[in-house]
């Protein structure tokens, strides 16, 4: 990973006494949460929060390496050095990400929301088996994170759907009763030739966003997680909901993404990015300057 100034480094030393509290006193992770000062997740201005929940779903890749996130040290010294960034908001990962930033002490200061569903591994036959197999909203809550993600992926091929839907809105109520963000990431997706692909046409976001938002007996506590696709500003026009952009994984052309990025910022009820891989494994692998380039396009409050 390349040097930068301002960027901490996750040191052997570190990465020892980490594992030593694991093994030892795995009650400090519930004191860490308990001592963990929150984040704003409400404050004016667009939000910048960092995405790792990838790994639990077996999606180690990145651009042409297949398995750039397997080393659980780079990736927590990545997500140390994005984290100290300044306008670095917050995380969203499963619990043994957040665990263990929270015994780094990397979380102060930060929203943190977990990641719920993470059954549908990559690339497996039950893709579509989204079930909750990581946070539930009891643990949420007693960790006192800021809200839960879960990922939505409707296909209307799929006979797996309907029970993901119902956890899913299920959670929401549960979520919005409890006054946490339920974030959720919808998808039009189907079957091709074995393997789960979302269609990203605007119409088909927009049937996804639809779908989603009608999930739960509430959506006041609701927020959506979406691609940046084209039409965006008829896209937008499908919700009233505050609406982050998801990242995903821009290979060789960061620069477009970017690009794309910047346009969609400027749109009514965007409230600004979750980004993971393009920012924590960046072509160069300057992760501090690719969360500096997504930083200077959000509107500060």
């Amino acid at each position: 990973m390349a040097d930068h100034d301002a960027a901490p480094t996750l040191t052997a030393p570190g990465i020892r006494a980490l594992a030593e509290a694991r093994a030892r006193f795995p009650e400090r992770i519930a004191e860490a949460a308990a001592a963990r000062r929150p984040g704003n997740p409400r404050r004016d201005g667009q939000l910048l929060i960092i995405a790792a929940d990838h790994p639990a779903r077996g999606a180690l890749g990145v651009g042409g390496r297949p398995l750039a996130m397997g080393s659980r040290v780079e990736l927590l010294e990545r997500l140390c050095v994005a984290l100290s960034r300044p306008g670095v908001d917050g995380l969203l990962a499963t619990p043994d990400v957040v665990e263990d930033l929270l015994l780094l002490g990397a979380l102060h200061d930060k929203i943190v929301v977990g990641s719920m569903n993470r059954g549908g591994l990559h690339g497996s036959v039950f893709e579509f088996d989204d079930r909750f197999t990581a946070y539930d909203t009891d643990a949420i809550v007693r960790m006192r994170l800021d809200g839960g993600k879960m990922l939505c992926r409707i296909g209307l091929d799929d006979r797996g759907t309907p029970a993901t839907l119902e956890a899913i809105g299920r959670a929401v109520t549960e979520l919005a009763g409890h006054g946490l963000i339920a974030m959720l990431e919808p998808f039009w997706s189907r079957w091709v030739d074995g393997s789960v692909r979302h269609d990203l046409s605007p119409d088909a976001v927009i049937h996804a966003i639809n779908v989603a938002q009608g999930l739960g007996a509430t959506s006041a506590r609701t927020w959506l997680k979406i691609p940046v696709v084209a039409e965006m500003e008829r896209v937008m026009a499908a919700t009233t909901l505050p609406t982050l952009l998801l990242g995903g994984d821009p290979g060789d052309t960061p620069d477009q993404a970017y690009s794309a990025w910047r346009e969609a910022l400027r749109l009514p009820g965007v409230r600004g990015l979750v980004v993971g891989r393009a920012l924590l494994y960046p072509p160069d692998d300057d992760v501090a300057a690719a969360v500096d380039t997504a930083t200077s396009m959000l509107e500060v409050g």
